[in-house]
């Protein structure tokens, strides 16, 4: 355990950096702060190689099992927890991971019903609040297509509140994605306004791909054609789409209550 309190550090210099995407690429590593978040990467066995907490945090269980699991510990102030994570009232820890991306060709798409894929999605809030949902849901993984915000954005693993440590998560180009896809079962379905079809009148085959698409401008017209379905949601005020991370939630509900009802995922009864 070393005790940190300047500024100017260099190791607080270094470990702030991973707020930037080149530097967590370079550095392969991430930041996770909270101590909610933090014990879930721990229920998930993913341990930090840095801990980073206040003083007064010492005593508190979590944070001693936390130091238990860490590769190190700094004992620092709350202004320089907050210079780390970025935030103006930052929790008691801050975490240090290794990043840990998996592979497309590495999924297991036999470990769940329902998977979620998202295209050119641009908002680490709503990537994050998808991760949330995939882990409600039971989903198998996030796949990310073509070019996402950064999974492991400090504003994205927040957002995820722990679900970052328990979702696969995969990145792929379309084509890659749709090669592997079409190697095994899967059925995709994309949301769209470009069809009649009531996403509660349609039929979901496991395991079902849910794909959602950029936050402004939808799915491209050449990836709503290499869908198996398309679904809509109706819109009965002035607003002509969901929210994505919104719309997510609502189809992969949809999708876990037609599994319940046909009794196909016992687990969640």
């Amino acid at each position: 355990m070393r005790e940190i309190t300047g500024f100017s550090n260099p190791l607080v210099k270094q470990v702030r950096s991973l707020r930037d995407k080149k530097h967590r690429r370079a550095e392969g590593k991430f930041l996770a702060e909270g101590l909610r978040i933090l014990t879930e990467a721990l229920d998930a066995a993913v341990a930090p190689e840095m801990l980073w907490r206040t003083p007064d945090s010492a005593g508190h269980p979590l944070v001693q099992r936390l130091e238990a699991a860490a590769g190190e510990t700094f004992v620092t102030s709350a202004d320089i927890l907050s210079k780390l994570s970025g935030k103006d009232n930052p929790g008691s820890v801050v975490g240090v991971f290794a990043e840990f991306p998996t592979p497309l060709e590495a999924l297991d798409r036999g470990k769940a019903d329902i998977w979620i894929v998202a295209q050119a999605l641009r908002d680490p809030g709503n990537l994050g609040t998808i991760l949330r949902t995939g882990d409600a849901v039971g989903a198998g993984g996030l796949i990310l297509i073509d070019d996402c915000t950064d999974p492991f954005s400090v504003e994205a693993v927040r957002a995820s509140m722990g679900a970052i440590f328990t979702q696969s998560v995969s990145m792929a180009r379309w084509p890659e994605f749709m090669a592997w896809l079409r190697s095994g079962p899967g059925q995709l379905v994309g949301t769209s306004l470009n069809t009649t079809t009531d996403y509660q009148a349609a039929r979901y085959d496991a395991p079902t791909f849910i794909l959602v698409g950029n936050e402004a401008q939808g799915l491209p017209a050449d990836y709503e054609a290499a869908c198996d379905l398309l679904v809509k949601m109706p819109m009965r005020g002035k607003a002509d789409s969901l929210n994505a991370a919104v719309a997510t939630a609502v189809m992969a509900y949809e999708v876990l209550n037609q599994r319940r009802r046909s009794g196909g995922l016992e687990r969640y009864a």
